[in-house]
């Protein structure tokens, strides 16, 4: 009975969103999970799959380039499968009736984001995904997981300590023989390496959330229009009556099961938004919190402009002041030097002009009185015959003498 009770709460848990086969459980067969929703080309081992299909123990589940695919356990856990990706469902045991279980996954290369369900709810140390670098083992959350070539890049998306629905705050232990890592804070990551510890935590950037991101860009955009979802879940609802009714229940059960369900889900949803709304709100408050302090950082720093600028002013008005005086002394100099020319600019001019004009004419006067050289070299030759004959006739007059004395 407990085991038809697992596959009636994972049938149901997915009403909204997946599209049941009309495949049958066998014994041999160990039925882990639905389809959910399918982009592009997925498949198994065996087979090709589509939205509603059963997914079993050990399938391996291969999506090509631009495809994916989102995986619904009957624990209420959520595998998305992103493009380029091979995972493996190793472990599955759940037990309705206790929420006891335990699930392994191995990602062998591409990408895969868990949210854990009901197993993880009560036991949070009992999902745990492996990687060709070592394992992932989640406490209770939401994250996503990159596998490339020698390299695994883990992502923690939340929820973060303090969330608004009670949940218990997510983590995920990132290790392998040579250390581990702890992403205990929602959008940090850390990096594994082959022959290496994992890495510190450290907060993601734009572009690596990216990354991320576009590993699961097929699934978004393989969204159903109003009116295919309209048909397709009559037609789910359907199959589901007759699935219940062939394992015994009866309609008011099947009813109430229903309802159940639906309403958990409408529950989460709910609650889902109210968390984005008061996000949203504490986003706001601290962006208006911000702007105030940079608004009255602003002023501050206008205010003690200004007071720099008033002292500087001051002492610019003080050496003004000073320049002024030294410019009116200046000007009061000037005025005298200026008063003393008028004054001898007063005399009359005509005056002045016949002095020089007489001055001018003494000169020229004086200049042609000067004899010319020529003239002046005659009269010293003169001169200087005049005086040797002079003395030659003294000369003679004592010679004179001295014969007569003899």
């Amino acid at each position: 009975m407990k085991k038809l009770l697992s596959v009636v709460t994972g049938l149901i848990f997915m009403i909204s969103t997946s599209v049941f086969a009309e495949e049958k459980l066998t014994i041999e067969k160990q039925l882990v999970g639905i389809v959910g929703a399918i982009s592009g080309t997925v498949k198994t081992e065996t087979r090709e799959l589509k939205a509603g299909d059963k997914i079993y123990l050990n399938e391996t589940i291969v999506a090509g380039a631009g495809s994916g695919t989102q995986i619904l356990l009957l624990d209420q856990s959520t595998f998305t499968i992103g493009e380029d990706s091979e995972v493996v469902m190793d472990t599955f045991i759940f037990d309705p009736a206790t929420n006891d279980g335990k699930i392994v996954a191995s990602v062998k290369q591409g990408s895969l984001k868990v949210i854990s369900g009901l197993i993880s709810k009560k036991n949070p140390d009992s999902l745990t995904v492996e990687v060709p670098e070592g394992t992932l083992g989640s406490r209770g959350t939401e994250f996503q997981t990159i596998v490339s070539k020698g390299k695994t890049d883990t992502l923690l998306i939340g929820p973060g300590k303090n969330n608004t629905l009670g949940m218990r705050p997510g983590a995920v232990l990132v290790g392998n023989s040579l250390g581990s890592t702890l992403l205990d804070n929602p959008y940090s990551m850390t990096s594994m390496t082959k022959g290496k510890a994992p890495g510190q935590a450290k907060k993601i950037t734009k572009n690596q959330l990216k990354k991320f991101n576009k590993k699961m860009k097929a699934l978004r955009v393989a969204k159903l229009s109003p009116e295919e979802k309209k048909g397709k879940r009559k037609e789910m609802k359907k199959q589901l009556r007759k699935e219940l009714k062939s394992m015994g229940f009866e309609k008011e059960e099947i009813k109430s099961i229903i309802k159940e369900n639906i309403q958990k889900d409408k529950e989460k949803k709910v609650a889902i938004k109210k968390e984005r709304a008061e996000k949203k709100k504490a986003k706001k408050k601290k962006a208006k919190a911000e702007k105030k302090k940079n608004k009255k950082k602003k002023a501050k720093k206008v205010d003690k402009k200004k007071g720099k600028k008033k002292k500087a002013t001051k002492k610019g008005s003080k050496k003004k002041k000073a320049v002024k005086k030294k410019a009116t002394k200046k000007k009061a100099v000037k005025k005298k030097a200026t008063k003393k020319k008028k004054a001898v600019k007063k005399k009359p001019a005509k005056k002045k002009k016949k002095a020089v004009k007489k001055k001018v004419k003494k000169k020229k006067k004086v200049v042609k009185k000067k004899k010319p050289k020529k003239k002046i070299k005659k009269k010293v030759a003169k001169k200087r015959k005049i005086v040797k004959k002079k003395r030659a006739a003294k000369k003679r007059k004592a010679k004179k003498k001295r014969r007569k004395k003899k």
